[in-house]
């Protein structure tokens, strides 16, 4: 199996669920994170990645760190001073029409979202709303391709967007796609030699169905056209996705693995929560598992059942654990011996 990881975290793209199952891999095989100094949420999100936002790397004894995943902004130079030159890189990335729509209700307080009602009124006039040169203003367009270390502002030509595909496939190994998330798993699974028990996931930071709402064809539209760079990202690398699955694991197969991720998750389900499924913020009774609740968003969580052995109270425990709560865990683990 792989140990060297880097997973570039996508804002609003199932990306949190992705770093669960890092969090586990990473906790049951006793790797090296490389937390942000202090042991905060995020590598100093949105400024380019730096090396020395990692906590314990020095320019003078450079030491690897195994896995690599919390939100920042890419910057490949900077992140091969902390990764082993073997790393294997992969990120996520999501139809950047439901993207948007996620980010309008997610991070409804920044600059551009704050003042508009509702995404059809900033999306009429986003100049009206939207600036640039607002140090929060990444939220509001081409997300993806702030993220993936590019100016979300710059003009959308053939060459520009051509160049930005060659360096991003020069850069991972593998692009997953949110929709087809089962799909995704199967094929990290195959790219790091994992087995089936490494990938399963209940899904986390995913928000109720009561603020989601339906987009009329000519919003979607509009949101194609103003996060034109993010549509071009991601329509070629869901085009990729498939030939890798056509090439390297064939469609009857593929099925097969999906059928037995799904089996196997809808057996821990059964073993490890109450009902079966993710609760509204207010129902989770045991409030280290909560999650953060963020803008407008109602963020689910879950209840594990009660009664269950310690060894499967702590697999269940981890497979819901949220984010903040993991990762704060692991940081203290990793640097028990110096508090912060």
């Amino acid at each position: 199996p792989k140990t060297d990881i880097v997973f570039l975290k996508v804002h609003k793209s199932a990306s949190s669920t992705v770093m669960n199952i890092l969090f586990r891999f990473g906790e049951t095989h006793n790797l090296t994170f490389a937390f942000p100094t202090g042991g905060g949420n995020q590598l100093f999100y949105p400024h380019h990645f730096l090396a020395r936002f990692v906590q314990g790397f020095s320019p003078r004894s450079p030491r690897r760190f195994n896995i690599l995943c919390h939100h920042m902004r890419f910057l490949q130079p900077e992140v091969q001073k902390v990764v082993s030159s073997s790393a294997v890189y992969f990120s996520i990335l999501r139809n950047p029409v439901q993207l948007m729509e996620s980010s309008f209700v997610y991070y409804k307080g920044t600059s551009a979202f704050s003042h508009a009602h509702s995404l059809e009124e900033f999306l009429s006039q986003p100049y009206h709303y939207y600036n640039p040169a607002n140090s929060d203003s990444h939220y509001a367009r081409n997300l993806m391709t702030f993220d993936f270390g590019f100016n979300p502002d710059g003009e959308v030509s053939a060459e520009r967007v051509e160049l930005m595909l060659k360096a991003i496939e020069a850069s991972f190994d593998l692009l997953l796609i949110t929709e087809y998330f089962d799909e995704s798993m199967v094929l990290l699974k195959e790219m790091l030699c994992w087995d089936l028990d490494s990938v399963v996931f209940f899904p986390l930071n995913s928000r109720d169905s009561s603020t989601k709402s339906l987009l009329p064809d000519t919003i979607v539209e509009k949101i194609k056209d103003w996060n034109r760079l993010d549509w071009e990202i991601y329509t070629h690398f869901n085009r990729t996705f498939w030939e890798r699955i056509d090439k390297d694991i064939g469609r009857e197969r593929m099925q097969r693995e999906v059928k037995a991720l799904r089996e196997r998750q809808a057996e821990l389900a059964r073993i490890c929560l109450q009902g079966m499924g993710s609760v509204a913020p207010k129902d989770i009774k045991d409030s280290s598992l909560r999650p953060l609740q963020h803008g407008s968003a109602k963020i689910l969580g879950y209840n594990l059942k009660q009664g269950l052995d310690k060894e499967m109270e702590h697999m269940c425990r981890r497979l819901v654990t949220p984010e903040l709560q993991y990762s704060r865990a692991l940081y203290e683990k990793q640097f028990a011996q110096k508090p912060p």
